[in-house]
């Protein structure tokens, strides 16, 4: 194991979390506004389905993670433990992770740029236009910049197995 690879959060500088709270949190917004502009109760139904992404995550993901009860990357582990109880043991490192499981996640930036596609189709806006570019960006280079560099960098769950880690860089699971 590289000296990069050995160093670890036991609990993440709150700046971290801070900033991943406000990637997502604007990426949440901005799909929001963009639905609204399309038809005005379609954020409710988004928002919706954005807060039982987050139940998942942390009712069946976080409970599982050396984080959970700790103040984690993405600013969940606290959350997590605060709502549920801890999985005893932890198994998220035999969990396997595959497209199917991600196709939910990535509704989060299909169906506003859907919405701001139809719109621009209707009438074109400038304003959404700069809107879905910045959706866009902040869901794929935002997020992931974030995760890689400052999240997943220091995780201790990467170390003991994480099934994130195995199928997005394509790493042996289980240590």
């Amino acid at each position: 194991m590289n000296t990069q690879q050995a160093k670890t959060y036991e609990n993440y500088p709150l700046w971290i979390p801070a900033l991943s709270w406000s990637v997502a949190i604007s990426i949440d917004l901005l799909g929001a506004y963009i639905l609204y502009r399309l038809m005005a109760v379609l954020p409710v139904f988004y928002l919706l389905f954005v807060l039982w992404l987050e139940y998942k995550l942390l009712k069946y993901h976080c409970v599982q993670c050396y984080y959970c009860g700790k103040t984690c990357g993405l600013g969940k582990g606290k959350l997590a433990a605060a709502i549920f109880r801890k999985a005893d043991p932890p198994r998220l490192r035999e969990r396997q992770v595959g497209w199917r499981d991600l196709i939910t996640d990535f509704m989060v930036l299909i169906l506003p740029v859907a919405a701001g596609t139809i719109y621009l189709l209707r009438k074109f806006d400038p304003v959404i236009l700069a809107l879905l570019v910045l959706l866009v960006l902040l869901c794929l280079g935002g997020n992931s910049s974030v995760r890689r560099n400052l999240v997943c960098k220091y995780c201790k769950q990467k170390q003991l197995g994480c099934p994130a880690e195995h199928f997005f860089n394509g790493t042996r699971c289980c240590p």
